[in-house]
């Protein structure tokens, strides 16, 4: 079977939740006649999030599992995009997920001359996000560092998105940050080579209780800016001087 889409699902002690989500999203995608698939990569789990997922492949043949050894995001992020096999791929997290995106993104990325990534966007114009309120005055403050610092043209970059994944992919190959970062790189890396991005506006609803605090995440987030800033910097200088 050709799969035009692949639905990439980090999964890190999600064996609450897990089930629901993978049958809510495959029986959406099933209800589109879309030839799909779903990748959940397992990453550090230590609640039987990884037992479940090989689980629900037994009722889901669409379900693929990956496992990687340490708990990171964006490392499960760049394996189930660098490994998928459809020309679009949409990244949904087990706890924030809508369908309704689904369908306006993938409709925008399979254009050839639309964008290469599409943004689920907490922060644009008739947006709703219904996090408390520390989390969006963070959600704040880091986007407009990088709009301001970064030169990011979308904002956000957090969330769900769309991809074009034969546009996308090689610059996944080339970012090095992962946990809270990765998808942040990617987005810039994929703007500074030229390719449009665009953003649709989301209402954010949090199933379950964020997995880290924000006195734990700001400082990583900022030590990852830091790291991200210079890993930019000599990259543009290897393509002025090659």
């Amino acid at each position: 079977m050709t799969v035009t889409l692949s639905v990439v699902m980090p999964a890190f002690n999600e064996a609450t939740i897990l089930q629901t989500s993978v049958a809510e999203v495959a029986q959406g995608l099933r209800e589109r006649s879309i030839d799909f698939e779903i990748i959940v990569v397992e990453n550090g789990s230590r609640d039987g999030t990884l037992e479940l997922a090989k689980s629900l492949a037994a009722d889901h043949p669409e379900l693929i599992v990956e496992t990687l050894g340490t708990a990171d995001y964006g490392a499960a992020l760049r394996h189930g995009l660098l490994i998928a096999q459809g020309s679009t791929v949409v990244n949904f997290d087990c706890d924030y997920y809508d369908l309704g995106f689904l369908d306006q993104a993938i409709a925008m990325v399979a254009k050839e001359s639309g964008p290469a990534i599409v943004v689920g966007s907490k922060r644009g114009d008739g947006s709703d996000d219904q996090r408390a309120w520390p989390r969006r005055l963070v959600t704040m403050v880091f986007s407009t560092i990088l709009h301001v610092g970064y030169g990011l043209k979308v904002s956000d970059t957090h969330g769900m998105k769309a991809m074009r994944r034969a546009a996308v992919a090689p610059y996944a190959k080339q970012c090095h940050l992962g946990r809270d970062l990765f998808d942040t790189e990617l987005i810039l890396r994929v703007e500074r080579a030229g390719l449009p991005t665009d953003e649709i506006a989301v209402t954010v609803e949090e199933r379950r209780p964020a997995r880290t605090s924000i006195l734990r995440r700001v400082p990583r987030t900022l030590t990852g800016l830091a790291r991200l800033w210079f890993a930019l910097r000599d990259h543009s200088a290897r393509q002025r001087t090659a």
